[in-house]
């Protein structure tokens, strides 16, 4: 676990340095483990958790999209955090899911995840209510004054409606404890602009599974990722090869991953990838409302696709 950021005077340099070490590579965008009836399943959770760390992720995602924290009321969002944190145990960084389109309740998320001990929060932009790009920097901006945790923005507008663009993420990369953003649009000249447009210490995750090896050959720091929770140890290697430049390994290895890429988006995220972890025993066949558990149909396209990517 990180010690408590102090943010002004020479120490912001040093504090960009370390998370800059600390978060990056492969990071899971974790699934909730879940019963059947849709209650949080803890024993899952923590097992999940041990499979990551034991496969080598470099470091979890907790309650994000993939964690469907739309259906995870404040306590049990909170208690997931905390769980996975204990679990960790300062093993690897925890980064929690605390966006919100209600910048009251982001401020709130973010306090409850400092207050677990969450390393740092992932804020998804405002979704549904289509904030202009001074609402979305004076959003994330608030946040970050209320709440002194190292912060990722999270641009993903094919969920949200709402699209980031790089000169506000430029303006959000001076906030001191505002250290970098998962963009999941896909498009690579997009990563391109905002890496040009911010510091040299600003964090860059791809939050794009079928394009996070060209984003990471191209100077990115990693990719919180979907495909992750399913084939952890060949993510990693994947990704590793591809910070380090060599195309040939990454290009080799996220070849057998395309597969994932593709059908774990077959029907709506995380529908397919929990789907998937329960056919690796790790977590039961639970999911919540209006999210139902894969069709029939499709099973057999992720079963395979688990097979190529050495899963099953």
């Amino acid at each position: 676990m990180l010690s408590k950021p102090l943010y002004h005077g020479n120490m912001v340099l040093f504090i960009a340095a370390e998370i800059r070490r600390m978060i990056q590579g492969s990071i899971p965008a974790l699934v909730t483990p879940m019963a059947e009836d849709g209650s949080l399943d803890r024993a899952s959770l923590r097992k999940l958790v041990e499979y990551h760390i034991e496969q080598g992720s470099n470091a979890i995602v907790a309650v994000g999209t993939t964690g469907e924290s739309a259906t995870l009321d404040m306590a049990e969002h909170c208690e997931v955090i905390r769980v996975v944190v204990d679990q960790v145990r300062g093993r690897i960084p925890v980064i929690a899911g605390t966006g919100s389109n209600s910048t009251t309740e982001a401020i709130q998320l973010s306090l409850d995840a400092k207050a677990v001990g969450a390393d740092a929060c992932l804020l998804v932009t405002p979704y549904y209510n289509k904030p202009t790009q001074e609402g979305l920097y004076l959003h994330h901006r608030a946040v970050a004054e209320a709440v002194d945790i190292p912060q990722i923005l999270y641009n993903v507008p094919g969920r949200t409606g709402c699209d980031m663009l790089p000169a506000t993420v430029a303006r959000l990369s001076n906030v001191p404890n505002i250290i970098g953003i998962k963009e999941a649009t896909g498009n690579l000249k997009r990563y391109a602009d905002i890496r040009s447009l911010t510091p040299p210490g600003f964090l860059l995750f791809s939050g794009d599974d079928a394009t996070s090896r060209e984003f990471c050959l191209s100077g990115g720091n990693g990719a919180i990722s979907v495909t992750a929770n399913v084939a952890p140890r060949l993510m990693s290697a994947m990704i590793a090869a591809a910070i380090a430049g060599d195309r040939v390994s990454a290009e080799s290895i996220d070849a057998k991953l395309a597969g994932l890429h593709r059908d774990l988006f077959i029907e709506s995220n995380p529908i397919p990838v929990k789907w998937a972890v329960s056919e690796l025993g790790l977590i039961k066949k639970g999911i919540r409302l209006p999210l139902t558990w894969l069709s029939e149909g499709c099973q057999d396209a992720v079963r395979t696709a688990m097979i190529q990517a050495e899963a099953l």
